[in-house]
């Protein structure tokens, strides 16, 4: 179960797989959750302070469904300690194996939020509650999350350390002959325009297809290239990047890369990760990941 925890909005609310029940069967802790096992199996492992809890789960506020993961099973939640009568005291009373309903007032739960935090169709006073549903099937200890933490952190800094010289051999075996200007940039001319220059306040049209250096294909405007790369798109529409030139918020690499090329340009870019998406990454793109761009300059108006 190594993966990264992505779980901050669902605690805001609890987290689960929420079936609109009423009071049947449910029971109160003296400090006013609500709760009621479906199944229950005591000889599993038994949930833990910040232990994080691996399964299905759906969230309904009153009569609303607001997440559903069922059929994905994922990391769904930490049990962590928010407030006298939250979600964290039934966890506790979990083990591996169990499927529970858990219900909050949502009057509770708005007195430690700020009001733009709750939905805009809660009201106050009209004993609305949130359900929680969870089939637990599996925890992660608080230990093995400081480890996953603390290995994340070492392939981190090993990625930092080790980028350039995997630019280095990444020039080498492509015969790029082109000099990386101060920060590290690379810009490979295939093709020179002669149309009007790229400047701010110009807008332009420009096809990209960008990869990781290990040839990763992660976007791509040309349809062509995304088939052969793997991630076509069947909703997607296939068509240039157009956009006002610093009307728009683009990587420093993509912008100091294409700044000054004229119209009909046909260039390579390699970005070293300062100049991209840094020790943040994106999506598919790893933190401190060299980024190629293969890119053509459309049109400038």
């Amino acid at each position: 179960m190594k993966k990264t925890i992505k779980m901050a909005a669902m605690l805001v609310a609890g987290a689960v797989m929420l079936t609109a029940c009423g009071g049947d069967g449910f029971k109160t802790t003296d400090s006013g959750l609500h709760y009621k096992f479906e199944k229950q199996n005591k000889s599993g492992q038994q949930v833990q302070d910040g232990d994080v809890l691996v399964g299905e789960m759906t969230i309904t506020f009153d009569t609303i469904q607001t997440f559903s993961n069922v059929g994905h099973a994922d990391r769904i939640l930490q049990a962590q300690r928010s407030f006298d009568g939250d979600l964290y005291e039934g966890l506790l009373m979990m083990h591996v194996g169990d499927k529970a309903i858990f219900a909050i007032e949502a009057d509770t739960l708005a007195k430690f939020l700020q009001p733009n935090q709750m939905p805009p169709y809660y009201v106050q006073g009209q004993g609305m509650k949130i359900y929680y549903e969870i089939d637990l099937q599996d925890v992660v200890s608080r230990d093995e999350i400081m480890e996953e933490q603390e290995n994340f952190m070492k392939e981190m800094q090993e990625r930092q350390q080790n980028e350039p010289d995997a630019i280095a051999s990444y020039v080498s075996e492509n015969n790029i002959t082109a000099k990386p200007d101060a920060n590290g940039l690379y810009v490979i001319v295939k093709k020179k325009g002669n149309g009007t220059k790229v400047a701010a306040g110009r807008k332009v049209a420009i096809d990209y297809t960008g990869r990781l250096l290990d040839g990763t294909m992660f976007d791509s405007s040309v349809e062509s290239d995304a088939k052969e790369g793997g991630i076509y798109q069947a909703g997607r529409t296939y068509e240039p990047l157009t956009y006002t030139v610093g009307q728009m918020s683009l990587i420093r690499g993509w912008e100091e890369g294409i700044s000054g090329q004229p119209e009909g340009t046909e260039l390579q870019l390699i970005i070293p990760s300062a100049l991209g998406y840094g020790p943040q990454g994106a999506g598919q793109i790893p933190p401190y990941s060299t980024l190629v761009f293969d890119i053509k300059i459309v049109s400038v108006k």
